[in-house]
């Protein structure tokens, strides 16, 4: 066991760039702050190079979680519960219960953060021994993070701040309010003062492989989001974009439906190039859906290539797949990669 405190951050979407967020703001308030789990190194890596005073941002999956025994993190969050990993967990309740692990041996002496706007974590609430503060994109709260006259606001211990105007967070979407809310009243409860959250969050450009501007050739914008590994993920993605979409989805199955996916297709979505072992799954929705634009090929290389030969000038090309990448490739990051690559020998940069 150590004895550095755990930040941990679990959820079906959104871990990545709340974790990195708030490392970054951990950083930026002075405190020695070691990024690990699902990013960063693994955490027993860095057990030896950590001292009391320093923290640990920790990402950590339903894979992980469930075989857990002591894990006791000082603050913990689920952002949210949306069906993924069926495959391996069976059932949503099974799911549930994984992320569950989180908090399992936290006491009145930690915190615990939820996403009050989603029912399935909200609900969890009564399970915990620790306190419980909640964040909210859509209602205003007691007490937690929420949005108020369009600004972030955090009331915590008696305390309200209002830290920074939505309109100045730097990453986009809904989606990233979320984690930014998430990350921040982590923070508030780690010591962090408003004004450095308020820096962190103007600067923070967000990860890799989410939502990640490559480049626009010909007037077409490129987006690797090949950390859309789930619909819901994508989703986000697609309801960020602001140009008529030409959509780079499929992958590996991993025993979920797509039939919400699709249901977002129209007005958004002007044609779909689809591969992997879930290429065919996804079409026949799209098909139901009343989407017929759709094109199957064999490689990510001609998906890139079929979908440059349908977008116009004004158009974004997005790689989104709502699918894991390991029916094809060993990671998404091999996959965003590999895209990225192709796309810019597109450019002529390579």
């Amino acid at each position: 066991m150590t004895k550095t405190p755990i930040a941990a951050i679990t959820g079906t979407n959104g871990k990545t760039t709340t974790t990195a967020l708030l490392g970054k703001i951990m950083n930026k308030s002075g405190k020695k702050t070691f990024v690990t789990g699902n990013i960063g190194n693994p955490i027993i890596a860095e057990v030896k190079n950590a001292a009391p005073e320093d923290l640990f941002v920790l990402e950590a999956s339903s894979f992980q979680l469930e075989t857990t025994v002591c894990f006791r993190p000082k603050v913990s969050a689920i952002l949210n519960i949306t069906p993924d990993h069926l495959n391996r967990h069976k059932t949503i309740e099974k799911y549930i219960n994984a992320k569950s692990r989180i908090f399992a041996n936290q006491n009145e002496k930690d915190y615990t953060i939820l996403n009050w706007d989603s029912l399935e974590t909200r609900n969890l609430s009564h399970l915990i021994k620790s306190k419980v503060l909640f964040f909210s994109r859509k209602e205003t709260l007691t007490e937690g993070a929420y949005v108020e006259d369009e600004y972030l606001t955090l009331c915590f211990n008696g305390k309200k701040e209002k830290v920074i105007n939505i309109t100045d967070i730097y990453i986009p979407g809904k989606h990233n309010l979320e984690n930014a809310l998430a990350a921040s009243l982590m923070a508030y409860c780690l010591g962090a003062e408003a004004d450095i959250i308020r820096n962190a969050l103007q600067e923070f450009r967000g990860v890799e492989h989410r939502i990640e501007y490559v480049c626009e050739i010909d007037g077409v914008v490129y987006y690797n989001d090949s950390k859309g590994t789930n619909s819901d993920s994508s989703i986000k993605a697609l309801e960020t974009m602001t140009r008529p979409t030409v959509l780079i989805a499929g992958g590996m199955d991993k025993g979920t439906d797509f039939d919400e996916f699709v249901s977002y297709f129209n007005g958004r979505v002007k044609a779909l190039v689809l591969l992997g072992e879930t290429a065919k799954k996804i079409e026949t929705e799209a098909y139901k859906a009343g989407f017929h634009n759709t094109y199957q090929v064999s490689s990510l290389e001609e998906a890139v290539m079929k979908s440059k030969e349908l977008a116009t000038a004004g158009d974004c090309i997005l790689l989104s797949p709502a699918c894991a990448s390991w029916d094809m490739f060993k990671s998404y990051e091999q996959r965003g990669e590999l895209f990225k690559s192709i796309v810019r020998r597109l450019r002529g940069a390579d």
